[in-house]
């Protein structure tokens, strides 16, 4: 399979980029889905090619062969100076004795490409990387630029790759880090890295990862993945057939992206047949549902596992558990995730060796086989089988699981925007990453109604009061604006990412609950046993949102 860019000259001032793929099993490489073959409109080359200013993004840092590499770590001192627009100057690199086993590191301007809770936690640890001179945020939300964070540009449309280009010759940004994954799956990442910009985020290629669940399966077919057993379908009776045959619990799945709402785990099979006739025959997901992928319902305990990759090498991150149920107890239907904390006890260090091992290094290394490296963060979502006590791989995702990036974020101690840019270079290995002691813990605050239809636009009141009513307590927005007289309003499903550390998971969880119930806003709700799994079974919070 070939990853290169293929252009057609349609007329004087516009270019149809299509990332093209050879959908033969040419060499016994893998065949690529055909959604992912994406067209979009750009300007001329000169838009590619803008050198009327010079930005420097040379090298991230020296390592000498002989010392090892180093860790990155520290925070961003509390007098460090915000973004000043008049002062976008390159600062003056720190080079320190190679005998000191440091190196010397660029100042960098990031760019971070999205609008939700998990860009605001990117946010917040970029603005904390010593390295980093200023974060802008696109589109962003109210709630990141309030929070001093970044720079938003609510004007910036993300998926016009000559725009985004622009913008980052303009202010010299140094590093993209896309969040969401609409924007890697339609080619943003391609069309940075052959601009010469250094992008954390995969390839449309490799992001297939994710936007196709059949393109997963069948790399953990090839290259021995463990993974629950699956059938693929269009056909709504075929998938009928299948499914009266192996019986329920099953879970059904739409192929393509679905906003974290495409998956089924259907109790009978009568609700199992009603899955895929509303993905097959209604067409409920669109394009996203017109292949669906039967698979064996698993037992057990699922667990979140994140992984920076730089095309070869893989560091994992910190450890999380999230709750996809919308319901206390993990009842009702999927959401994108309604809370989440870290570590999570379930992930031993053995086991987080094994998930390494069999399932992470195999995927970099198959999707290097495929010839198209995979650079940014693997979110492998693992079931922890109960009969074995074996991992096995639910779905990838492409990019920071939210809400886990939001307890990640705020236990992390690394200077991210060195680790990020080291893994655009190709340069993880010996990277080793530092994280704060104890526990971090999100509760999601959600639009009443969510995952299904919800108002928008009621008013939430007291989240000043709720940051301070606890030590280590910080709100991460993803779905606010502000009205005409300033107060804060709910545009989304999941609105609101109230986290908070503590020195254990109890302490964690106390402080940030404590910050929910100060918050007013009735047109909320939230699950009150975030955690529970890893907690003494005790009675969990009660008290409703005022």
């Amino acid at each position: 399979m070939s990853c290169a860019t293929t252009t057609f000259n349609l007329g004087p001032s516009l270019r149809l980029h299509n990332y093209s793929y050879n959908y033969n099993y040419i060499n016994n490489n893998l065949r690529f889905p055909k959604p992912f073959a994406h067209y979009f409109a750009v300007a001329n080359d000169n838009n590619y090619s803008n050198n009327t200013s010079s930005y420097s993004v040379g090298t991230l840092f020296s390592i000498s062969t002989n010392h090892r590499s180093p860790s990155f770590n520290g925070s961003r001192s509390s007098s460090s100076p915000f973004f000043i627009c008049s002062s976008l100057k390159s600062q003056p690199s720190v080079s320190l004795d190679q005998t000191n086993n440091s190196a010397s590191q660029e100042r960098v301007v990031v760019l971070v490409i999205g609008g939700g809770g998990r860009e605001h936690a990117l946010c917040y640890a970029l603005r904390r990387s010593p390295s980093c001179d200023a974060v802008f945020c696109a589109p962003g939300n109210v709630g990141i630029s309030n929070s001093g964070n970044a720079t938003c540009i609510s004007d910036l449309d993300i998926f016009d790759s000559t725009a985004v280009i622009s913008f980052c010759h303009k202010w010299g940004v140094g590093l993209v880090v896309v969040g969401p994954e609409a924007p890697l799956v339609s080619g943003l990442a391609n069309d940075l890295v052959k601009a010469g910009i250094p992008t954390f985020g995969p390839s449309a290629e490799a992001a297939a990862l994710e936007g196709s669940k059949n393109f997963m399966k069948n790399l953990c077919d090839k290259y021995g993945i463990p993974t629950a057993k699956y059938k693929t379908f269009t056909d709504p009776s075929a998938a009928k057939k299948y499914i009266q045959e192996q019986g329920a619990p099953i879970v059904i799945k739409a192929d393509g992206l679905a906003a974290g709402k495409g998956v089924v785990v259907a109790m009978s099979v009568e609700e199992a047949c009603e899955a895929v006739d509303s993905m097959l025959v209604k067409g409920d997901f669109g394009s996203a549902g017109c292949r669906v992928i039967v698979e064996e319902y698993l037992e057990g305990e699922e667990a979140s596992f994140f992984a920076v990759v730089d095309g070869e090498n893989a560091i994992p991150l910190e450890s999380a558990q999230d709750h996809k149920r919308v319901g206390d107890g993990d009842t009702g239907p999927n959401t994108g995730g309604m809370g989440a904390y870290s570590p999570a006890p379930i992930l031993t260090k053995e086991l987080q060796a094994l998930v390494m091992k069999s399932i992470i290094l195999p995927t970099v290394n198959g999707m290097a086989a495929e010839g198209c490296k995979f650079v940014g963060v693997l979110y492998a979502g693992l079931m922890i089988e109960k009969k074995s006590g074996l991992p096995k791989l639910i779905e990838y995702n492409v990019r920071f699981g939210d809400p886990e990036c939001q307890v990640l974020m705020v236990r992390l101690e690394s200077d991210l925007a060195q680790v990020l840019l080291a893994a655009c270079r190709g340069e993880l290995s010996g990277v080793s990453l530092n994280w704060s002691p104890g526990s971090a813990m999100v509760v999601v605050m959600a639009s009443k109604g969510y995952p299904g239809a919800y108002e928008k636009g009621s008013v939430i009141r007291n989240l000043e009061e709720a940051e301070h009513v606890a030590p280590c307590v910080q709100i991460f927005h993803a779905g606010t604006a502000q009205d005409s007289d300033g107060n804060f309003i709910a545009t989304g499903g999941r609105v609101l990412g109230v986290t908070a550390k503590g020195t254990d998971l109890e302490e964690a969880r106390e402080r940030a609950y404590q910050a929910v119930e100060e918050i007013n806003w009735p047109g909320g709700f939230y699950r009150r046993d975030i955690g529970w799994r890893a907690l003494p079974q005790k009675q969990f919070a009660t008290k409703r949102v005022n």
